[in-house]
């Protein structure tokens, strides 16, 4: 492995949700300009209903230009915010289902979404024992709710249809640990 060091970071541009920099790196001796774009991490929760249904989410997503079904998630409303409370809350926000307690969510995997150029990292719960409630939706939110059987969602998976790395991550992990 070469040596690479960094030399200097300055930011371009910085968002509602990310900040952008301009890395000035320096591999094996030659000079070199790294996008790095700062997230401050995510929580996601798989929904599972009594019936062993999942619950999926379709939305709109502006980058993609069209809509996605994938999990409910959402970003840390702080750097330091634990992401097990961002879970409990984007779930009740996003499905209007809750758990009791932030503590009945298991940790499930965590993932890095974009390595060659960010650091978003999502941490994945599973949520059972659900309770309904109503949806708190934010007001640039427009979301429907979806109760999927595991086999369907791993077929869509396959068939190229879920392509939301946290979706897919974390479809294929719950089926794994659990062998449903």
């Amino acid at each position: 492995m070469g040596a690479i060091k960094r030399e200097s970071r300055e930011l371009a541009y910085e968002g509602t949700i990310v900040k952008v920099y301009k890395d000035y790196v320096v591999i094996d001796g030659k000079r070199a300009v790294w996008d790095y774009i700062q997230h401050n991490g995510a929580a996601a929760v798989v929904p599972i209903l009594d019936n062993g249904k999942i619950l999926l989410v379709r939305q709109y997503r502006n980058a993609l230009d069209r809509y996605t079904l994938e999990l409910p998630a959402g970003k840390v409303d702080a750097k330091d915010e634990p992401r097990r409370i961002c879970a409990f809350r984007e779930l009740r926000e996003e499905t209007g289902y809750r758990v009791d307690s932030p503590d009945e969510l298991e940790f499930l995997i965590r993932i890095d979404t974009m390595v060659a150029f960010g650091d978003e990292e999502i941490d994945i719960f599973v949520a059972k024992n659900l309770k309904k409630g109503e949806q708190d939706l934010d007001e640039d939110e427009s979301i429907d709710i979806e109760e999927w059987e595991l086999d369907d969602l791993l077929e869509l998976i396959y068939k190229g249809e879920i392509k939301d790395s946290k979706t897919v991550a974390a479809i294929l992990a719950y089926k794994n640990k659990y062998q449903v």
